[in-house]
């Protein structure tokens, strides 16, 4: 059964499981499924100030917190005793277009190049880890949600905004990744 785990799986098995925590979640409670809310639930949970948006039941949406829980530590289980023993596999033309941006190390499931404690405290770590977090926070305030809640709940719910929010992700991740990036990469 262990191996059975520990190999790359179809990408419709997490899609089928994925599109079945939304009627799950609205049978049980009328309940959203999104990650972002779960911030502002553990700032309402920890900072209880007079600050009118920490302001609420926060109690009432705990189970938003056991979930991310999981997903945190389900995540630890999985990169630490579950991993793929095989080559990560990548298209060549992903390999020459990272390449031709000076990503050269493929050796994890996310290049060292970028993300590595080495590249925390320089200039591109702090372009990519504390300004485009912020971005990434700020633009999911901005839009009420995250991807996943707009992209997975709010388009099964048939929710005009999560269509403008999803095909806005779409189209930023678009022009970001063929335009910006490259630009960023010269610089740095």
């Amino acid at each position: 059964m262990l191996e059975l785990i520990r190999q790359p799986w179809h990408w419709a098995v997490a899609g089928v499981l994925i599109g079945l925590t939304v009627p799950t979640l609205l049978i049980i409670g009328n309940k959203s499924f999104g990650i972002s809310s779960s911030l502002r639930h553990i700032c309402a949970a920890c900072f209880p100030a007079d600050i009118p948006f920490f302001n609420y039941n926060w109690k009432k949406e705990i189970w938003n917190l056991f979930f991310v829980a999981g997903v945190l530590i389900g995540g630890f289980i999985a990169g630490q005793f579950l991993s793929n023993p095989n080559i990560i596999v990548i298209s060549e033309s992903t390999i020459t277009d990272l390449k031709a941006l000076g990503i050269t190390d493929f050796s994890n499931l996310m290049p060292a190049d970028l993300f590595s404690v080495d590249n925390i405290f320089t200039l591109k770590g702090l372009f990519f880890f504390v300004i485009g977090g912020f971005m990434v926070g700020f633009g999911t305030r901005y839009a009420g949600g995250c991807t996943s809640g707009h992209a997975i709940m709010g388009l099964s719910t048939l929710q005009l905004p999560s269509l403008i929010a999803t095909i806005s992700f779409m189209v930023g991740g678009f022009l970001m990744t063929q335009l910006l990036l490259p630009l960023i990469f010269k610089l740095f």
